[in-house]
């Protein structure tokens, strides 16, 4: 493989991302700055970004969950992302266990590489096939430091593939496959352009934005807001068992 020109095309790759992001970001932002405040014209605005979202890429969606869940969680990440390998490793095992595995949200993963070898990285992950696509993704954010931020990260990044059953002839086909670099592409971009993400992690809770590596009670409060029976200023408070109640209003 041609390492040179690999790289030359993720870094040509990554920097249209990222200009792509701040043009996305200052166009989203002009946008909303005039959009009304009515709450008829945000849910209408929510359903048509919903609607966007639902759009997948080239090569299609990389989900997990019930499809008919309540509610949907779009997170585009880079696999070089210090913040997006935090939120997997502390909050992405909770919810998953607690609203993905019991039918409530339906969570996809979008491409959005920031840096030449985060590209590499999808790329490698999509390369394994849709069974084993989330495992690398789990196995590069655990491993970050290993691959991301050394010398020779494409050596590395090629060791973890080995690992992952991959010959040195796949890595390199994988490399080297032009529609996976497309789609990686081409989901990164249309996320800056269309919905204006400008950092990693963002994600998108049934159309509503939101930015960070999250904790996962901050982040299951928003998750709750969109689930069926949701009453604004509803909390909840711990009963003598232990279990919680709805807190009842003072008189």
């Amino acid at each position: 493989m041609n390492q040179n020109r690999v790289i030359a095309i993720v870094v040509a790759a990554a920097l249209a991302i990222m200009a792509l992001g701040y043009f996305g970001y200052s166009t989203f932002a002009a946008k909303n700055s005039t959009a009304s405040t009515d709450a008829t014209d945000g849910d209408q605005d929510r359903s048509q970004i919903e609607q966007e979202l639902a759009v997948p890429g080239p090569m299609g969606d990389m989900s997990l969950g019930d499809p008919k869940a309540p509610v949907r969680v779009y997170e585009y990440a880079s696999l070089t992302c210090s913040h997006c390998a935090e939120f997997n490793k502390d909050t992405f095992p909770s919810f998953k266990k607690d609203y993905i595995d019991t039918g409530k949200v339906y969570y996809t993963l979008r491409d959005f590489p920031f840096d030449p070898i985060a590209t590499a990285a999808y790329m490698l992950s999509h390369c394994a096939g849709k069974d084993r696509y989330f495992g690398f993704v789990d196995v590069l954010f655990s491993t970050q430091a290993d691959w991301a931020f050394v010398e020779t990260p494409m050596e590395a990044l090629k060791g973890i593939a080995r690992q992952g059953g991959f010959s040195g002839e796949a890595f390199e086909a994988c490399m080297k496959n032009e529609e996976v670099f497309d789609h990686v592409k081409k989901t990164a971009e249309r996320g800056a352009q269309t919905f204006g993400v400008r950092s990693t992690p963002t994600f998108f809770v049934n159309g509503e934005k939101v930015e960070g590596a999250l904790p996962y009670a901050e982040f299951e409060t928003i998750l709750k807001k969109h689930m069926p029976g949701y009453v604004a200023g509803e909390e909840e408070a711990p009963s003598p068992t232990g279990e919680t109640t709805p807190a009842t209003p003072e008189e």
